[in-house]
């Protein structure tokens, strides 16, 4: 019996170990690429670096439309994130509430889900016909409408649950006290799902930052690339395949999600956690 949970256990350990390996590796790789020189890079390749070196990041940051392309990134996830997030809350609580006597409350729900699991390509020719006839293409607005597309049915889902969680006893304690719907929704419902905004918000983000589709289809000018869209032409007949910086570029683009779950990490477990268990 002893032996039997020996092997179960050393099994258990080797299949952490595989997964541990599997996650794990192209973030190494990604790194260990961006770390070697050119000359390195051209010659046959080694598990472990034998050069080091930041020549990679400095033709990244010397680019001209690097730092643009970061800061559209930025603002393109951010705003969409923001007009997500306000939309969705107010959605899922109206939806998650029974006092709101919504006469299609299914079928709505049924559409948001529709849109989530449709896959994006299927939204590309309407939003792009749209906004053409309305004259918005070459700006921002047809890129970030497309994230929110994609954002607000996710954060509509997962806030409902976090929602319902809510004992309806401090709602009605705050109407009792004089609040209104506005200060009820603002000062005590949205504090108590802070865990599961804070997971929502950074799922959504990290959605957003690494969008590529809608990019390359309403991205007309080089001036608002976003980064997955500037590491894409550097996998280009044109730039020849340059590895190095595209790891380079990899590695930068992770640093600002990285900073994101690290500081929110505790909101993030417990917004993950917290919105799967229904009492």
């Amino acid at each position: 019996m002893k032996a039997y949970f020996i092997t179960m256990r050393t099994l258990k350990a080797l299949v952490l170990v595989l997964i541990l390996g599997w996650t794990f590796f192209p973030i190494y790789w990604t790194l260990s690429l961006a770390i070697r020189s050119s000359k390195e890079l051209s010659s046959a390749l080694s598990f472990f670096p034998k050069t080091f070196t930041v020549e990679q990041f400095a033709v990244m940051f010397g680019k001209s439309n690097f730092t643009a392309s970061v800061l559209n990134s930025l603002w393109v996830s951010s705003l969409s994130l923001a007009l997500a997030l306000f939309i969705g809350l107010c959605c899922s609580y109206i939806l998650a509430r029974a006092r709101y006597r919504l006469r299609y409350k299914g079928s709505l729900m049924f559409w948001v889900l529709l849109v989530r699991i449709l896959p994006p390509i299927a939204f590309a020719l309407p939003l792009y016909i749209m906004m053409n006839r309305v004259g918005l293409l070459g700006t921002r607005i047809p890129l970030i409408a497309a994230h929110v597309l994609i954002n607000l049915p996710f954060i509509i889902w997962f806030m409902i649950s976090f929602f319902e969680k809510l004992p309806i006893e401090v709602e009605e304690s705050a109407k009792i006290d004089g609040a209104t719907e506005f200060q009820l929704f603002c000062r005590i419902v949205l504090p108590l799902v802070l865990p599961g905004i804070t997971a929502g918000s950074i799922l959504s983000f990290m959605t957003s930052w690494n969008e590529y589709l809608y990019g390359a289809i309403f991205v007309q000018s080089p001036s608002q690339f976003t980064i997955p869209l500037l590491l894409a032409t550097l996998n280009s007949e044109q730039e020849l395949a340059q590895w190095g910086n595209i790891a380079a570029g990899g590695v930068i683009t992770m640093i600002p999600i990285i900073l994101f779950v690290v500081f929110a990490q505790h909101f993030l477990i417990a917004g993950l956690s917290g919105g799967a268990v229904k009492e």
